[in-house]
């Protein structure tokens, strides 16, 4: 993540290098001149933006990627369409299709995986 931090620094410089020479040099030769506080201000929003896109992009590398159904197995979520004994269920985050071990999981109710079947989780309530 050291050398990720570095690159971000060093092309928001380059950014914001570039957006002065724009304004200072490339718009006056065409007639237009912004102040100096206009610059300033602009370059400050440019640099926020690159901070918040930095810390939104480090956060979504840390995560945890979901590599298949064989990681649910444990994974606690919610009823979104009931199990009769087929359904949808959210767990982890995302959607997906469940067969219910119990005979009817009605909506909002809350489930555990247990497995899987082919591409479906098998789940039970877990209020046992």
């Amino acid at each position: 993540m050291r050398g990720r931090f570095i690159l971000a620094v060093i092309s928001t410089i380059i950014e914001e290098a570039a957006l002065a020479i724009i304004v200072l040099v490339g718009l006056p030769e065409l007639g237009i001149n912004i102040p100096l506080a206009v610059l300033v201000v602009l370059m400050i929003i440019w640099a926020a933006i690159a901070t918040f896109s930095y810390r939104a992009g480090s956060s979504a590398l840390k995560r945890q990627p979901l590599v298949g159904l064989g990681t649910m197995v444990g994974v606690r979520g919610k009823v979104v369409k009931p199990l009769k004994p087929e359904g949808l269920i959210k767990a982890g985050g995302e959607l997906w299709r469940a067969k219910s071990i119990d005979l009817h999981i009605d909506s909002g109710a809350e489930i555990v995986v247990i497995g899987q079947d082919g591409r479906i989780l098998l789940v039970r309530s877990s209020i046992e």
